[in-house]
Order: structure tokens, then C-alpha cells, then sequence
């Protein structure tokens, strides 16, 4: 059994060393690396791997949203995401893209290994830390009804916007990057505003911060 495994990780050296990583195991086979998590999806879309290891922090689309589109597309593509943070809103929002895993790089090692092949099993996999937090939020929402975040109602195209804006592009860069008119951007800039309750652009940002998709 030989698992087919993406990639997906902006650094290239941090590429290269989960590669080895994988590959070393013997049972896994590294078919496709992405940069950003627009390549993630079209990778996977080429692909068909059976699993797609994807870091969260990345420019132009990070991993929870580049995890949502490969949902809306339905593939069957397994995805466990590795992040540098344990941040309980980063951990909600990777958990309800549909991801098998979440593993932190501090342990992304035996972990990581034990991830790919229990996503591949279909099986959800969370390093500790993680785990312990899951379990804690999931005590303290019992008996209640978790009120939703303004974010979690964005679509996968407003968290991607969102996150260019922040990241400081230009409505025209924005429009060329996602091949839609400059207009459309100002449509989308101001739903934003209106949906997240903020005025300007500095308050977008802030949101982006708070909800991960840029770092601070």
C-alpha cells in the first residue's frame, strides 16, 4: 500500500524536509508540492492523491480556506493540516473545513506519520495539546448551542478576499489574481464591512489577524 501524498507549504526548505520525512516511512509517495493553497487546489483537482498535508499559514489562500474549496468541490482527497499554533479558533475553523488532522510542527515528526495514515484510514488524527483543547471547548459548549463568529458565515471566496486585502494587495491585483473585474472587489470589499461590522480597511485587517488568516 503506497499512500499518495501533496504537499502544501510556502517555505521551500520546510518542503523539502516534510518530503523526506514522508518519504522515508516507505509507504508513502510524495506526487505533487504547492507553494499557496490556490496551487494546493488545483493540485489536488490534477492529482487525485489520497492525501494532502498542507501547512495553514500560507499567502493568497491559506490551508482552512484552500481546505474548504476541495470540500465544495467534493474531493476525495484526505487533508491534515500542520501549523506552528495552537490556537483554539485556528483548530475550530481547521476541524470544520474537513480535516482529518491537525498536527503541530513542534512534533511533526512520528505524528505526522501516524496523521497521513490514519487520514488515509479515514480517521481523524490531532496531536495532543491539540486533543486536550478539543475536548475542553467540547465540555464547555455541552448543554448549549455555540453562537456563531461573523467570519464563520464568509464563503470561501470572502475569507479568500479578505486574507488578499489584508495581505495589502490592490483591488487590481486582487481582480487579476482571481480573474474577476476590479469591481467586483469593491462588491466584495463592502460586503465584508457590512457582514463584520467594520468601517475600514485597518478593521479588516484586524479580523484577519484575529481569525488567522495573516500573521500579526
Amino acid at each position: 500500500m503506497i499512500i499518495k501524498t501533496l504537499i502544501a507549504e510556502d517555505h521551500l526548505m520546510v518542503r523539502a524536509g516534510l518530503k523526506a520525512l514522508l518519504e522515508k516511512s516507505g509507504g508513502i509517495e510524495v506526487v505533487g508540492e504547492a507553494s499557496n493553497g490556490q496551487e494546493a487546489v488545483a493540485l489536488a483537482q490534477r492529482l487525485n492523491p489520497d492525501v494532502l498535508v498542507m501547512d495553514i499559514r500560507m499567502p493568497l489562500m491559506n490551508g482552512i480556506q484552500a481546505a474548504e474549496y476541495i470540500r465544495e468541490l467534493k474531493l476525495p482527497v484526505r487533508i491534515v493540516l500542520l501549523s506552528m499554533y495552537s490556537d483554539q479558533s485556528l483548530i475550530q475553523q481547521g476541524l470544520k473545513s474537513g480535516a482529518k488532522g491537525y498536527v503541530l510542527k513542534s512534533s511533526a515528526s512520528e505524528e505526522l506519520l501516524r496523521a497521513v495514515q490514519a487520514a488515509y484510514r479515514g480517521e481523524t488524527y490531532l496531536s495532543e495539546p491539540i486533543s486536550s483543547i478539543v475536548t475542553e471547548k467540547s465540555i464547555q459548549s455541552r448543554g448549549g448551542e455555540t453562537k456563531a463568529e461573523p467570519f464563520d458565515l464568509l464563503s470561501p471566496r470572502e475569507k479568500e478576499i479578505l486574507q488578499l486585502i489584508a495581505e495589502e494587495h490592490t483591488s487590481s491585483e486582487i481582480a487579476e489574481q482571481l480573474s474577476i473585474s476590479e469591481k467586483t472587489v469593491e462588491k466584495h470589499r463592502a460586503h465584508l464591512m457590512e457582514k463584520l461590522g467594520v468601517r475600514n480597511l485597518a478593521g479588516l485587517t484586524r479580523l484577519a489577524v484575529k481569525y488567522g488568516l495573516v500573521d500579526r
